[in-house]
């Protein structure tokens, strides 16, 4: 009996410790916890405000497509907590992004979260890289789906003709996001050429230049 009972409380500590990686955020403990962005506590997330309204929980900013005149030829429009305050502890965010022919989101990672993308309009090559350096790519069109597994590195295409643009969904209030290139060479402060020399197996020359090409604009 002593056994049975040992193995199931084993067995309801593997259920609660799997069931905490379902969601990518803290469970939340109320019904809603809309974020005080303005509030100086520092927490896991944000803090909550006492006077909501039904805005909180609306934004109407992926309704049009974005501009696309920028280096990359793309641009992300984020429906995350930083824009619908009501996101916070909920889990969830969106973003569209839109681009020119020939335009890319460069690789970059999600630390927080899991991605999948629905294709509004146009064609994309994409992709997603494992730890052992596999590349899972595809192309997409009007109506289907990729995932982008959380934390690894991915990007996403135009080779078209004509503008692309997808709908972005995370498991995460904020996923955040890390461009590889610029996590290299557009630190603050910057990585030794050295460091970045050696593990590129290029000159000086080039890393300085591909430095001054990420520098923040001022």
């Amino acid at each position: 009996m002593a056994t049975n009972d040992c193995r199931l409380v084993i067995g309801m500590m593997m259920t609660i410790f799997l069931a905490s990686f379902v969601s990518a955020d803290p469970d939340l403990l109320q019904d809603v916890c809309v974020a005080d962005l303005a509030s100086g506590v520092k927490m896991n997330g944000f803090a909550c405000k006492s006077n909501i309204s039904s805005d909180d929980f609306f934004f109407a900013g992926l309704a049009k497509p974005a501009l696309t005149n920028n280096t990359f030829g793309a641009t992300v429009s984020s429906a995350s907590v930083q824009q619908i305050n009501g996101l916070n502890t909920l889990g969830v965010s969106m973003a569209r992004i839109d681009y020119a022919p020939g335009g890319i989101n460069p690789p970059h990672t999600h630390p927080r979260a899991t991605e999948i993308v629905f294709v509004l309009e146009g064609e994309l090559d994409v992709g997603f890289i494992t730890t052992d350096n596999k590349l899972f790519s595809k192309t997409i069109k009007v109506g289907e789906i990729f995932t982008f597994p959380r934390g690894l590195i991915h990007f996403q295409i135009n080779n078209g003709k004509v503008p692309a643009a997808v709908i972005a969904a995370f498991n995460s209030q904020l996923p955040g996001t890390q461009r590889v290139a610029n996590a290299l060479f557009a630190s603050s402060p910057t990585v030794e050429d050295v460091v970045l020399t050696k593990a590129f197996q290029v000159g000086t020359k080039l890393v300085e230049k591909v430095k001054s090409r990420l520098a923040p604009k001022k």
